[in-house]
């Protein structure tokens, strides 16, 4: 249960979000977060128009983020958390980490930021392949990870100092032999043979590795002092030192650090599988933004992948919800909308659907419901998106519920309808600087039919004039509209809240005589004046779906 109160549920409305969508998304997540102490997110599906963005200005309350998708993403998935080691690591450390955490791949890490990886492979092949004898050296090994190695012990000697130049031997022909092929800087395996140890200290070795704690005098320490030679005295016999001493050398030195295969948290889980597939390791690094690892992912990890979690308000339909709503989890859904081509859940869900203007009305009934108040800001949202849909109670879709939903916001919002309406639809119908694509899609809901599918756009005024000019705007753009958003109609009602009336303008095969025979008006019509038409939802919609399943 800990981990599920961590995840995040997004509250989100439609595509294109009107005042409803966005208030009640904002509304119902707090609700939603006090009611079951998690953490439920309100978000927005695209870019809010003026009305919402006034409304939250007006009370002060932030825009939601947007989301974009719903499409699984790295940072769903669980990783694995391991710390990174540094490259100056012996092979045998990290073999030991990894056997330790039960893990195969080590990330390499400097300041937190990703230098490379090692993993067991890597390790094995140090084994494997064949090297020379100065390894140790090229790879300038630390004599405390050799040391460490060997299970051995420091008696002289510098143990943060590197071996950097040299072979490593072992002393074990005679004194001649080993004259001749021992070299200054090598590193020496021995015995107890004083000659031998004399030897390596009369050529300057670089260290002495002293097998079966072996006795070393106190002459050969002092003289290997003089010049700064390092004496390891280990436990083991000559062939275990010789073979454990490459498990000295550092991780650097075998790690992977070029053509990395690192994925990003917000990466998509569908792209990461198909590089995976490609690739033959076993786990891969995520980094941050700035190249700092955060922790490794397995194939096996994405196979338990969590799903984002969704309540979806104010809408029902597939077209109209958030790209990627089918790899959701929705856990509910409010809204006061037709069913349309739903969206197939996994499991049941709980699904609130009322004939009521407004799904801010059903937000408020749960909160009376749960016997919670509203705090003042979410009252105000609230009320005002009840007076968006019904344009103030003018629309045919309003409800006595909506009007006394509103008027008990109001009071505890402390605002005046009447005074927040007029400010509201002010600044919905101010489009200055908006471009007539812009225009089009401000307020825009697609719809299927059969195989028809088809968008009704609509821009509310108080204002006559206002509206001729948007007319001008968006009539010479709508065919271009329509052909780029791959619609077989649109359809745009530019309503006036004054005079309940609406005019629509059309374009697409057919779309004329379809809206001209659904309201029956004469085919010499010019331009298709509806009065009595406010609401695209319970009139305009409705009149369209039947006309096109004839």
């Amino acid at each position: 249960m800990g981990k599920e109160k961590e995840r995040k549920v997004y509250v989100v409305g439609h595509k294109n979000p009107d005042t409803d969508s966005i208030c009640s998304a904002i509304a119902y997540a707090a609700l939603k977060t006090k009611l079951t102490g998690r953490t439920y997110e309100p978000r927005r599906a695209g870019q809010l128009n003026e009305e919402t963005q006034y409304v939250l200005e007006r009370f002060g309350v932030k825009v939601p983020r947007l989301l974009s998708d719903l499409k699984e993403q790295i940072k769903d998935v669980e990783l694995k958390e391991v710390e990174g080691v540094k490259s100056s690591l012996s092979i045998r450390t990290a073999w030991e980490k990894m056997k330790e955490s039960n893990i195969h791949t080590l990330p390499v890490t400097r300041d937190g930021r990703l230098e490379g990886v090692i993993t067991i492979g890597d390790i094995a092949k140090t084994y494997m392949d064949v090297y020379d004898s100065t390894i140790l050296s090229k790879a300038r090994t630390q004599y405390r990870n050799i040391a460490r190695a060997v299970e051995g012990e420091i008696l002289t000697g510098n143990e943060h100092s590197y071996l950097l130049k040299g072979k490593v031997a072992i002393a074990a022909s005679s004194r001649i032999l080993m004259s001749d092929f021992i070299n200054k800087d090598d590193l020496v395996i021995m015995g107890d043979r004083k000659d031998a140890q004399q030897c390596a200290v009369d050529k300057e070795a670089s260290c002495m590795v002293v097998c079966q704690n072996a006795p070393v005098s106190d002459d050969i320490i002092r003289q290997a002092e003089e010049k700064q030679i390092v004496i390891i005295r280990t436990p083991h016999d000559t062939f275990t030192a010789a073979q454990h001493i490459n498990q000295s050398i550092p991780v650097k030195y075998f790690m992977t650090k070029t053509n990395l295969v690192t994925f990003q948290k917000k990466d998509y889980v569908d792209d990461v599988q198909e590089v995976m597939a490609k690739k033959r390791f076993r786990d891969f690094p995520i980094v941050d933004g700035k190249g700092r690892f955060v922790g490794l992912i397995s194939r096996r990890r994405l196979l338990n992948v969590k799903k984002k979690q969704v309540v979806l308000v104010d809408h029902n339909e597939r077209s109209q919800a958030v790209d990627g709503i089918e790899e959701a989890d929705v856990l509910e859904i409010i809204d006061h909308h037709r069913l349309g081509q739903s969206i197939e859940t996994m499991g049941p869900v709980f699904f609130r659907n009322q004939p009521v203007g407004c799904t801010a009305t059903i937000v408020y009934q749960i909160y009376q419901e749960e016997c919670i108040l509203v705090e003042k800001a979410h009252a105000a949202l609230l009320c005002a998106a009840i007076i968006s849909d019904t344009l103030m109670f003018r629309s045919p879709t309003c409800t006595p519920l909506d009007e006394q939903a509103a008027r008990a916001l109001a009071k505890i919002a402390e605002v005046d309808i009447e005074t927040l309406a007029q400010e509201m639809f002010n600044a919905g119908s101010n489009l200055k600087g908006k471009s007539a694509e812009e225009i089009c899609f401000l307020d825009f809901k697609q719809f299927t039919v059969n195989d028809t599918v088809f968008g009704v756009g609509q821009v509310n005024s108080m204002n006559e004039n206002e509206l001729k000019e948007i007319r001008g705007i968006v009539e010479p753009h709508l065919e271009k509209a329509r052909h780029s958003h791959g619609l077989d109609m649109i359809f745009f009602m530019l309503t006036n809240i004054v005079t309940e009336s609406s005019e629509l303008l059309c374009c697409g095969m057919e779309a004329r005589e379809k809206i001209l025979s659904a309201y029956d008006l004469p085919e010499d019509t010019e331009r298709i004046m509806l009065k009595g038409v406010v609401s695209r939802k319970k009139q305009l919609v409705p009149t369209l779906v039947g006309s096109l399943q004839q």
